[in-house]
């Protein structure tokens, strides 16, 4: 296995730089966006590569849907890049300053975090936008990537490393570990003292096990059972697009719905609206006897596992609920607490249930689908974070900093 110590020490060495960088971090970012453009052909080799590999060892669809790449995503890699340099650094910015009694000036400014390490799944644009995110917060990175994705990760780094140089930048701001073995990912989660935070960003299991296992600081990020939940007073086409949108546009992400709820008193004209346009994309769905009653025994029963579900998939679970109380109990109790959706024409509902879901978005009359940072403004994004300190919702660059104050006197004592 590789020498993660040294390679975080590396890391923070060049963070010291970074984080004096200014100008010089645009100027690499909009480099590294150039260099993953004129390095398509090998990037798209090498991603041909990964996914005959995958596809040998009978990885699933939605997981080689992550995988691939094309010329789109890789130019929608650099557009992002592009999009994160056009940003406003957040390095310096004062959020506070006042002035005491005595004189001192204390100001309290948003400074990076340091040395930031990211484990993550079959995603190789991730390489790039969490790259790009950690640079423009003034933070070196270490990213550990799937084996599924590594000879695609490896040709984005290499571009990316490039640029670095050619804007004058540390090239170990940016260092990617070849080791793909579990043995690598707990080293990283025991880098106290060089790694100042850990981002997870994958399935539940992979959170799971760096949330238990990591004495590294760690920020949370969601896997999503994400709930739709269509009200007695809910507009049907509407709740028939939201849900179909939500669930097929991208079955294999965190914001895809994976449960539907329906009130009793408009099931029975909704659900079958709804049906109709899933089976377009031939969803499979599961649901409670009362759904199975009105849709038909092509309707496969609903387990209690189902309904705590992420599926990442074509599939989806249907429950037929008596209120809205009774909807804002089912998600309170199977959401992951990352992306909620209400569809009605209640004001009154929409307010309670903006209110009493605990999620880190929650919607009125949309698709899942939005909690995303570039769909929110806020360019490439870390992940989505679902815990409640530090961070939530998508996290873009500002997310990725902390503060510290800095103190102005003359000449004060105590």
């Amino acid at each position: 296995m590789e020498d993660l110590t040294a390679m975080a020490k590396r890391a923070k060495a060049a963070s010291r730089a970074l984080a004096a960088a200014g100008p010089l971090k645009t100027r690499a970012l909009l480099a590294a966006a150039e260099e993953l453009e004129r390095s398509q052909k090998e990037i798209l080799a090498a991603n041909a590569e990964d996914l005959a590999a995958a596809k040998r060892e009978g990885v699933s669809a939605p997981l080689l849907d992550r995988l691939a790449l094309g010329e789109t995503r890789v130019k929608g890699m650099a557009d992002g890049l592009r999009g994160v340099a056009a940003q406003e650094d957040p390095v310096g910015e004062v959020v506070s300053g006042f002035v005491r009694p005595n004189g001192l000036r204390i100001e309290k400014v948003r400074v990076p975090l340091g040395v930031i390490g990211i484990i993550y799944e079959a995603r190789p644009n991730v390489t790039a936008d969490a790259a790009a995110i950690c640079l423009k917060a003034g933070s070196a990175v270490v990213l550990r990537g799937g084996k599924e994705a590594l000879r695609t990760n490896l040709a984005v780094e290499a571009a990316l490393r490039r640029a670095l140089e050619q804007a004058g930048l540390p090239a170990d701001c940016v260092q990617l570990v070849r080791d793909t073995t579990h043995a690598s990912a707990q080293a990283m989660m025991r880098l106290t003292g060089y790694l100042d935070v850990l981002i997870p960003r994958g399935g539940k299991n992979l959170i799971r096990s760096v949330v238990e296992n990591a004495r590294v600081p760690v920020i949370e990020t969601g896997w999503g059972n994400c709930h739709i939940y269509v009200d007695a007073s809910a507009d049907v086409a509407m709740a028939a697009e939201i849900v179909f949108n939500a669930k097929t546009s991208r079955p294999s992400v965190c914001n895809a719905a994976e449960s539907l709820l329906v009130h009793q008193d408009i099931a029975r004209e909704a659900l079958p609206a709804i049906k109709a346009r899933l089976d377009e994309k031939h969803v499979e769905l599961r649901g409670c006897e009362r759904t199975r009653a009105i849709l038909g025994g092509g309707v496969a029963p609903a387990t209690e596992e189902d309904y705590g579900a992420e599926y990442l998939d074509y599939i989806l679970s249907v429950k037929v609920v008596d209120s809205l109380d009774e909807a804002i109990a089912h998600i309170a109790q199977y959401s992951s607490g990352h992306s909620e959706a209400i569809v009605t024409n209640s004001y009154a509902n929409a307010r309670r249930f903006t209110a009493e879901v605990d999620s880190a978005a929650v919607y009125v009359n949309a698709s899942t689908r939005f909690t995303d940072g570039g769909e929110f403004g806020l360019g490439a994004e870390i992940g989505i974070s679902t815990q409640k300190l530090h961070a939530r919702g998508p996290m873009g660059a500002k997310e990725l900093t902390t503060t510290k104050f800095i103190v102005t006197g003359n000449g004060q004592v105590r």
